[in-house]
């Protein structure tokens, strides 16, 4: 059976691993119940607040803000940071937000609403336009704090949260710089799969699942979870699902998906709350996916500066070339070298943190 890359996870990961993280996995979700997990160390030059915010549908978003420790009461700049798809505040988005906040910048990563600690009636369903909007109700909120320049906001998207930031920034002027990493644009890939090799059948039959799953969940009074990635299988049949990522790994797995694994299925980056550690989306979930094309309006982005990071070796490194090609300018692609997708979510040696913050230090004055 073929899975498309986009969904994929891992090849190289002992089998005999699977029981004792298993066995980690649910440590840490017990431990989750007493106390907050983060999958990273808080710097010592960081303060850390959980915090709350309105967007313009009325959803309230979780989030934590990150503040530099020893600022001056000067008002600095700051980053809004999201993403991946399917990941929660307190995995890479945190990360990135703790490591900028390090080095001086304001900084606040978030769970987009209907996921993590963020509100939404319909767990797990996945909005490009509400999406969207969460970062422009995040320079809602950081832009009214007495610590920070409203004049000097930029944002980071991470994953397939970064389509979501390039959009918000073509409607949103506020938004001063973007850097994305590891950019996936999630409307591309969930209505054309990766590299676009849906067949125009193919294209026709997943709609047709997801209009037959509306039937499904209206009948039911509830929506039922499913692959937001539909793949097929060696008959052209739509393989249904309700987990993004495996129990456990199969041997002899695609190594995208093993990649992928490593990061949610395994202590290195499992949370409790993740999408992508633990369920899937809801399964209609693709629809307004086929019905929104993100940076539809980029050319507005210009002249404010754009940095693409992507890994080396990483499946979605097209997705940035691409982006990189319709921008005007001013534009940075940023290729890390022997770096896959998932090794740019939380290997700190390897993320060009210093590049980050020479762009925003200078885009952001």
């Amino acid at each position: 059976m073929k899975r498309i890359a986009s969904i994929a996870v891992m090849s190289i990961l002992l089998f005999g691993l699977a029981h004792s993280q298993t066995k980690q996995r649910k440590e840490i979700v017990k431990s989750a119940e007493q106390k907050e997990v983060f999958t990273f160390k808080l710097s010592d030059k960081v303060s850390r607040q959980a915090v709350t915010f309105k967007n313009r549908y009325g959803i309230t978003v979780s989030a934590d803000l990150y503040i530099p420790k020893n600022s001056g009461g000067k008002r600095l700049a700051a980053l809004i940071v999201s993403g991946p798809f399917g990941a929660v505040k307190e995995q890479s988005s945190g990360l990135y937000a703790n490591e900028l906040a390090s080095r001086g910048f304001v900084t606040l990563a978030f769970d987009p609403s209907f996921t993590g600690e963020s509100g939404g009636e319909v767990r797990n369903l996945g909005s490009p336009e509400i999406f969207t909007e969460d970062f422009s109700a995040a320079v809602d909120y950081l832009g009214l704090l007495p610590s920070v320049d409203r004049e000097r906001i930029g944002a980071v998207g991470i994953c397939g949260l970064s389509g979501m930031e390039i959009t918000a920034a073509t409607s949103d002027t506020r938004i001063k710089a973007i850097a994305t990493a590891s950019m996936y644009d999630m409307s591309r890939s969930i209505s054309r799969s990766h590299k676009d090799s849906y067949t125009l059948e193919q294209r026709k039959k997943v709609i047709d699942y997801l209009s037959q799953q509306r039937w499904a969940d209206a009948e039911n009074g509830k929506y039922s979870l499913g692959l937001h990635e539909v793949p097929f299988d060696e008959k052209g049949n739509v393989v249904k699902g309700d987990r993004v990522l495996p129990e456990t790994l199969p041997q002899n797995q695609n190594p995208v998906l093993a990649s992928f694994f490593d990061y949610y299925r395994t202590p290195r980056g499992f949370h409790p709350r993740s999408i992508n550690s633990t369920t899937a989306w809801t399964a209609t979930t693709p629809t307004s996916f086929f019905n929104f094309p993100m940076m539809a309006n980029i050319e507005l982005i210009s002249p404010r500066p754009v940095m693409l990071i992507a890994g080396e070796n990483a499946h979605s490194r097209y997705y940035s070339e691409d982006v990189y090609k319709m921008l005007s300018g001013p534009k940075e692609l940023v290729i890390v070298p022997k770096a896959d997708h998932v090794d740019l979510y939380d290997k700190v040696e390897l993320i060009p943190f210093d590049k980050m913050v020479s762009f925003f230090t200078q885009n952001l004055k």
